[in-house]
């Protein structure tokens, strides 16, 4: 079990062999960070903003104090302050802290300060309540490697980050200050990018699950323009339907319900470990949470209304979902297609025509259709439809024991295969063909950041799509949607609503 704190927590240092430390100037002040043998240069914990702690929390980040002497970049930031989530498959190595704004740089050794290589941002998933920069297999290492400058970044979860009160909105804002960290992170990477050899004008912003629906608000957000060129959504889902996202005065409710009558200077002086409470991904259904809100600021509406109503950074994008991304609440076959009213003998047809479907892989494939694989084609059609290059992918690939379990390969089982840190994942072993698979997702990602196309095998959308590019173990490929049927019938019930 993590423990909560409310002081700086740190993890061990990279486990790759250092051989020297070494120091680079940013905008704020020196800091040093290591060598490896390997040829990349990791500097760690490095402050973005200001610590969002005392009269700084529930504002926008403010900028960190610049510093004079050399600051130690060696270890991890505390992540954001959260509450356990042991099953986590990407599990945090830091105490979490409400002071957490930090990013961390990994850069090949030999790249000098204007050496203009492209630069990837990573924001992590959690359901918006968990997760943070430090877990193994988010390691920026191989990305380095091959040419990237990778830069991760943590930013407030649950109430912390996502909060709306009447006392707040008294002061002017009071609403999703998660994601104008990401926004602040963003500036940083902008002003201090080149420093570390990357290209501010090259940067990609990738993200999955929580860190994916970020995306969209990137995407939406005016304050964002700039500072990407380019997007990779994974699992962000994109209709309202799929993950609804409530108002601003809906959230104050929620706030409300959290902390009733209570000024701006009482809110402020709550413990760190009441606001805190129990939210993770287990708990965060709950009246007195709202998440993310639709605060005209950051976010508009849904990604494919906002994509039609012309509000989306005009940049290429990556979009996809896994093949069995499904996040089931329950596993009842005769609950799950009563959902479907009127149209439950078509949903039987396509998701259990025998009838003997193990109830699970019936979940997670109806589920996964509705909350993130169609909303990917949709959001991939919808910017085609408005000229903009879009290119869909599925992740399909499944460790032996998920696709026992799943039926494919489920929520977040692609990242290990991106970052390439297939032999830094905790639950399973490797087996003969799966760093053949991370080799090759590994590439189109970076071959997508550098070129802003995932190369000629793999053309972007149309308005009308039939195929996907189709990762699985026999390398990737532009086919035609195996899902096809399926997602015409989740796209028809979509339109319907």
């Amino acid at each position: 079990m993590m423990a909560l704190s409310s002081g700086v927590g740190h993890a061990a240092k990279p486990s790759s062999t250092v051989t020297k430390e070494v120091v680079v100037e940013t905008a704020s002040g020196p800091v040093r960070g290591t060598e490896a043998a390997n040829g990349v240069s990791a500097f760690l914990g490095i402050p973005y903003a200001a610590p969002p702690v005392g009269d700084n929390r529930w504002r926008e980040p403010q900028p960190p104090t610049s510093w004079t002497s050399v600051r130690d970049a060696t270890r991890y930031g505390a992540d954001c302050l959260q509450a356990p989530f042991p099953p986590d498959a990407a599990p945090i190595r830091t105490t979490p802290a409400e002071d957490c704004l930090f990013v961390n740089v990994w850069k090949p050794a030999s790249a000098k300060p204007g050496a203009k290589l492209p630069v990837m941002v990573w924001v992590h998933g959690g359901g918006f309540v968990n997760g943070g920069s430090s877990p193994a297999v988010y390691s920026g290492e191989n990305f380095a490697r091959d040419g990237v400058v990778l830069i991760s970044l943590n930013y407030r979860l649950g109430r912390f980050g996502f909060f709306a009160h009447p006392a707040l909105a008294a002061e002017g804002y009071g609403g999703n200050f998660g994601y104008l960290d990401q926004i602040a992170a963003l500036r940083w990477v902008k002003a201090n990018a080149d420093r570390f050899g990357g290209d501010p004008a090259n940067v990609t912003v990738f993200g999955e699950s929580a860190g994916g629906m970020s995306m969209h608000m990137l995407l939406q957000a005016p304050e964002a323009r700039g500072l990407f060129q380019k997007v990779i959504i994974e699992s962000g889902a994109g209709r309202e339907r799929s993950l609804p996202t409530p108002t601003i005065a809906g959230a104050a409710k929620a706030g409300e319900a959290f902390a009733a009558g209570l000024d701006a200077a009482a809110l402020r002086a709550l413990p760190a470990e009441k606001v805190t409470g129990d939210l993770s991904m287990m708990t965060m259904s709950q009246p007195s949470y709202s998440g993310p809100m639709v605060d005209a600021r950051t976010i508009f509406g849904s990604p494919v209304d906002a994509i039609a109503a012309g509000l989306y950074a005009r940049v290429p994008i990556m979009v996809g979902a896994n093949s069995a991304d499904g996040l089931p609440f329950g596993t009842d076959k005769g609950k799950i297609f009563a959902s479907y009213g009127e149209r439950e003998a078509e949903a039987r047809k396509l998701y259990d025509p025998t009838g003997d479907g193990a109830p699970l892989q019936v979940a997670v494939m109806t589920s996964a259709d509705r909350t993130f694989i169609e909303p990917a084609r949709a959001v991939a059609r919808a910017l085609a439809k408005r000229g903009q290059a879009a290119f869909l992918y599925r992740f399909a690939y499944a460790h032996p024991d998920f696709r026992k379990a799943m039926g494919g390969a489920p929520h977040a089982s692609e990242l290990p295969y991106v970052f390439d840190t297939v032999a830094a994942r905790t639950q399973w072993k490797m087996v003969p063909g799966e760093q053949a698979v991370a080799t090759a997702t590994h590439k189109l990602w970076i071959d997508f950041a550098t070129h802003g196309t995932p190369g000629p095998a793999w053309p972007a959308a149309t308005a009308d799509d039939t195929k996907v590019m189709l990762i699985a173990e026999g390398g990737a490929k532009h086919v035609e949607d195996p899902y096809r049927a399926r997602l015409d019938f989740v796209e028809s019930t979509a339109e319907a609503k």
